[in-house]
């Protein structure tokens, strides 16, 4: 190599080792340190989310005695605290995962200005040492072939310059568009965080049903099997005044407008399912058509697990208070696209408004046990969008509610469609 190469590639090197930054290593290795420990803290929560799943799940199978209920309000609570937590840890790591791409994007513009400041300074000197231009010194050589080993000497040393500071630059657009995924997670997150707060205002309705269940009963399983007795007669009530109002009701059903029966046309309203009542006694087209017949299906659900919405749409109607022993207590229904209409009963909370366009799988509410239930649970049903009306309806105490109501051929079996 020509002595003024040689020069220009020793310049080179000494400027890009000096030139290249320290701070950010020592930053990145102590970010990744608090990512790993925040890694580490969220597979401890996860398996402590999965034993707390296991113990509701051994409890929803046992008698339902006031002992068991109280043991699944006290688990329920921890669960959900450790779900909190762990929505926090997430957010907590997405923030640090953030910083540590700032931190590359900065050191790889920083490594790009030093290349180019480089070959700046590096030619300056060049031009400083050999007065003589490109085309003199090709000419002036010994021989064709030393010309032709100078320049491609130059043009290796050019290519050389120019894929660095390429894949500098990739490495750049890369490392922003991580961080840009990241910003986007953690922006859900933190959505999700959202969420939590209603989902943590669920913990809060499970311990004052929890204290209200101990006092109305006196921690007597006699009083509390007799709760039972009363929430099982004011289902059964309701379910013939529905049945009631539900014949009186006319309307021409057009099978066209909507869907046919098929698996996927909703998806799950709960991530974890656990059928506990299918859907009532029903006739060859899958509808409900007699007295007592349960209309829709029930999911076991323990207090404040998230309920989603089966399909995107605008919520049609929302019942944010509950009567206790009575209905559905609080229930969103929502209105899609397809010509069905979804309901999502005995809700501890709502994290929705009447009017508002849901997504497919967006947190509508919490599960609960509120109304006729005779503990946590969903009621999830399907109707003939069209044909719902909403009507007032008299709970056994006198007071009056709002219910959503349909012609008998209008209430679908949500299995046909999940």
């Amino acid at each position: 190599m020509s002595r003024t190469y040689t020069v220009f590639f020793l310049f080179l090197s000494a400027f890009l080792f000096f030139s290249a930054p320290t701070a950010y290593a020592q930053s990145a290795a102590d970010l990744q340190a608090q990512i790993d420990a925040n890694n580490r803290q969220l597979e401890t929560l996860k398996a402590e989310i999965a034993v707390f799943q296991s113990q509701l799940d051994a409890l929803g199978t046992k008698k339902n005695t006031l002992q068991s209920t109280i043991s699944s309000l006290t688990v329920s609570q921890k669960q959900l605290a450790a779900q909190i937590q762990v929505t926090k840890n997430k957010i907590a790591s997405a923030t640090l995962q953030i910083q540590q791409l700032t931190f590359s994007i900065g050191d790889k513009e920083t490594a790009i200005a030093a290349d180019q400041d480089a070959i700046a300074k590096a030619l300056r000197t060049i031009a400083e040492q050999e007065n003589a231009p490109l085309i003199t010194t090709l000419i002036s050589s010994d021989s064709l072939g030393q010309a032709w080993q100078f320049t491609d000497e130059a043009l290796q040393f050019n290519r050389a310059l120019a894929n660095d500071i390429a894949n500098l630059r990739a490495a750049r657009i890369e490392l922003a568009s991580s961080r840009d995924a990241v910003t986007a997670t953690k922006t859900r997150l933190v959505a999700l965080q959202n969420d939590l707060a209603v989902q943590k205002k669920s913990v809060e309705v499970s311990k004052a049903v929890q204290q209200k269940l101990l006092a109305d009963t006196k921690n007597q399983e006699n009083i509390y099997q007799k709760l039972l007795a009363d929430k099982q007669v004011e289902e059964a009530r309701f379910e013939t005044a529905l049945f009631e109002l539900a014949s009186k009701l006319e309307y021409v059903l057009d099978p066209s407008r909507i869907p046919p029966a098929g698996k996927g046309v909703l998806r799950w309203p709960l991530d974890s399912v656990f059928i506990t009542q299918q859907f009532g006694r029903s006739s060859s087209a899958q509808r409900l058509y007699t007295s007592g017949s349960h209309d829709g299906v029930d999911f076991r659900a323990s207090i404040g697990t998230p309920i989603r919405a089966s399909l995107s749409g605008t919520v049609l109607e929302v019942n944010y208070g509950a009567v206790q022993n009575c209905q559905y207590g609080k229930w969103v229904l929502v209105k899609h696209v397809n010509g069905l209409a979804t309901l999502y009963a005995h809700l501890s909370n709502i994290s929705v408004q009447k009017g508002a366009v849901v997504v497919t799988g967006q947190i509508i509410g919490y599960a609960g046990n509120t109304g006729y239930a005779t503990g946590p649970h969903l009621h999830f049903g399907v109707y003939f969008a069209d044909a719902v009306s909403f009507r007032p309806y008299t709970c056994k105490n006198g007071q009056r509610v709002t219910i959503p109501i349909a012609p008998l051929t209008a209430y679908l079996n949500p299995l046909s469609y999940l």
